[in-house]
């Protein structure tokens, strides 16, 4: 069974940068999608970006195109989420998820693996 443990997060200003690690152990990393999806007091989990086992294609959610890069590490069994240009409507929980079957990248309920989360902050 596959765990998954990010680290990264903090309390940033706006306008400023964090990178988030995920880790996964346990399981094997390489042959799967992973994602990056985050949920704010009060709304839903919503996905922010998604990477395939390969890292030859990654989806982003409009609300963080162009500020936000999902790469991966298949040798180190890590997946990253670069935050630039934060914006206090980034502040949420971030969770890394794993993807074992086929189907819509964007959907929480298709990932099989969930890690704790980490707690991206950004004030104005």
């Amino acid at each position: 069974q596959v765990q998954l443990v990010e680290s990264g997060g903090g309390l940033v200003q706006a306008g400023g940068s964090l990178r988030l690690s995920c880790a996964a152990t346990g399981g094997t990393f390489s042959r799967y999608t992973m994602g990056w999806f985050r949920q704010a007091p009060g709304k839903e989990r919503e996905f922010v970006t998604s990477i395939s086992s390969s890292g030859g294609s990654t989806y982003y959610a409009d609300s963080v195109k162009g500020r936000f890069t999902i790469s991966r590490d298949n040798a180190k069994n890590t997946v990253y989420l670069q935050m630039n240009r934060l914006k206090p409507e980034d502040t949420a929980v971030y969770y890394c998820a794993i993807k074992y079957a086929h189907g819509p990248i964007g959907i929480a309920d298709l990932y099989d693996y969930w890690g704790q989360g980490t707690q991206v902050t950004v004030s104005s």
